[in-house]
């Protein structure tokens, strides 16, 4: 299989990627379960990118119901070096009005007992979770955003709730003393995910509606969401392939070094079922 170094998820309203050429759908299985859905590999601006639909065409899976584990592994398998991810949210501030672009570079957990990690079970690792995003990837998205005409908002915080209900206002008030600036239910996973298994992780979150915490909030209907999110699509859509287009190949990041210093787990301790389980994340740090 070619090796595909460039990976996009798709999120809620995103379910393909228009203008990938030469497309192919690919099946893959994981140690830890099959992925959302089937990855489409194609070229895009010149470029190999493999797409998956994060809650599956059609918008089969909940926040809650996520196979976030296995939707990155096999990003891991396909040779994927860095992800752009796309994500509709809510905004907490006033100034993030629906329609706008925002590149968070933090995130706040509040969900629920997910699993986050792909290590236990024989062998341990603590990864450094300071920044969560690349830095190289978020200015490169961000000047792509800027040649793609679309102004995108560097920054901010994303508070990543359980679902799949939305919040309660007392619950939006609370993160918006926090200084939280969106929320979403997906991100958290798939960057912490991605930093363990030396991927390049991004989010490109398009801002649907605000909060409840807001007043124009009872005024919102489906049909609006829906309509924000089509209109947010077509953005994300054209901020991905100008990245892709500029995409360098080589990385000069520190994400794919991720697990260098992180392994805490004696080498000669780790059992045979786990290098087996994550020899493609880990096995270069076993040899």
């Amino acid at each position: 299989m070619e090796r595909v170094r460039i990976g996009v998820i798709g999120g809620s309203g995103l379910y393909d990627m228009p203008g990938l050429t030469g497309r192919e759908e690919i099946t893959l299985d994981t140690p830890f379960g099959a992925p959302s859905d089937r990855f489409i590999v194609g070229t895009l601006s010149g470029k190999r990118i493999a797409f998956l639909a994060r809650h599956g065409r059609g918008h089969r899976y909940m926040p809650t119901e996520l196979n976030f584990r296995a939707n990155i592994y096999a990003m891991k398998l396909l040779g994927v070096e860095r992800i752009i991810s796309v994500s509709a949210v809510g905004s907490l501030k006033e100034e993030l009005a629906p329609l706008d672009v925002v590149l968070p570079d933090q995130f706040v957990d509040r969900t629920c007992g997910r699993v986050s990690t792909f290590f236990g079970d024989g062998i341990v690792v603590h990864i450094s979770f300071a920044d969560p995003v690349c830095p190289e990837l978020i200015d490169h998205v961000q000047r792509a955003s800027y040649n793609a005409g679309i102004k995108a908002k560097r920054g901010g915080t994303y508070v990543c709730i359980e679902g799949p209900a939305f919040s309660t206002k007392a619950e939006s008030n609370l993160y918006r003393s926090w200084g939280m600036d969106v929320i979403g239910m997906t991100n958290l996973q798939e960057a912490k995910l991605a930093r363990e298994a030396e991927i390049c992780y991004v989010t490109i979150a398009l801002v649907t509606d605000y909060d409840c915490w807001h007043d124009s909030h009872d005024a919102v209907t489906a049909d609006m969401i829906i309509s924000n999110l089509q209109k947010n699509c077509l953005a994300a859509q054209s901020i991905i392939a100008q990245a892709v287009k500029d995409m360098n190949e080589v990385r000069g990041c520190q994400c794919g070094e991720a697990l260098k210093y992180a392994l805490i787990t004696d080498r000669t301790a780790i059992p045979e079922r786990a290098r087996k389980r994550l020899e493609c994340i880990v096995g270069k740090y076993l040899e």
